[in-house]
């Protein structure tokens, strides 16, 4: 099936899982939408997140028949994936369960942390999947989002940056966690300055590395693999291509490419 797989965000911060993707599939088309226009998701609503998905979805199913949809978006697996999973037929992947997994696996698992966006932190979906997958878990939820605005400035190895991963990320020195799940798709470009403030003893869970395992076990257990053929990743924003290929570029770890323009 040389059908894309599609993965949508607000904005760039997804573009750390289509980079995860790309390495670990590299026989398959992507297609990566970032919804420009309408970042952040992380302040709106359930209702919004909701349907600006469902619109998302739609486009990248009827316009370019893609074969299953990755939800690169902590907020929007968050509040709309439920949803999402119930209107389509397609697989639909989203950040949230890959991470829960990962950490269910740890043979050191007694307290979880998870950093994310306010929207994310608040809609309780780490907290509520991570209490289900392993009862006996402390589990510690922080939002943390001046952490974006960093990313995107490209402030991420800094001493602003520094301080404040280690205000946001007080908590969890005083008290350490088994295990942190980076909540938001932004955050792993700040691993490095985040590593340094925990120190080695905390298992730092990424959304896009977990999320990747759990696509190519879907694709190969739904016979949907690509064959060969064209292959990589292609790019549409909502709104200003320019800007989201010269900010992109340090979240994707490369050249984008040219960037298109999307019209939902």
């Amino acid at each position: 099936m040389n059908q894309p797989v599609g993965v949508f965000d607000s904005g760039v911060g997804g573009l750390t899982v289509l980079r995860e993707l790309v390495a670990a599939l590299p026989r398959e088309r992507f297609l990566y939408l970032g919804d420009t226009a309408r970042v952040p998701y992380g302040t709106k609503s359930r209702e919004t997140v909701t349907r600006y998905s469902i619109e998302i979805a739609n486009y990248l199913i009827t316009v370019h028949d893609i074969k299953m949809l990755v939800v690169a978006c902590n907020t929007a697996s968050s509040l709309a994936l439920p949803v999402l999973r119930k209107i389509y037929k397609i697989p639909v992947v989203g950040m949230v369960d890959p991470c829960v997994r990962r950490a269910a696996s740890l043979p050191n698992r007694g307290s979880i942390g998870v950093i994310g966006t306010a929207g994310t932190i608040r809609s309780g979906a780490y907290e509520q999947a991570l209490r289900a997958a392993i009862p006996a878990a402390r589990v510690r939820c922080l939002p943390c989002p001046l952490l974006v605005s960093l990313a995107e400035e490209g402030w991420v190895e800094n001493p602003v940056a520094r301080a404040v991963a280690e205000e946001y990320l007080a908590p969890f020195r005083e008290d350490p966690v088994d295990a942190l799940i980076l909540g938001c798709t932004h955050y792993p470009v700040l691993k490095a300055v985040i590593r340094e403030v925990l120190g080695g003893g905390t298992v730092l869970i990424d959304s896009g590395e977990e999320a990747a395992r759990v696509v190519d076990i879907l694709l190969s257990e739904g016979g949907m693999k690509s064959g060969g053929g064209e292959n990589g990743a292609s790019f549409l924003v909502t709104d200003d291509p320019e800007r989201f290929a010269r900010v992109g570029e340090p979240f994707f770890g490369g050249k984008m490419g040219a960037v298109g323009k999307a019209v939902l």
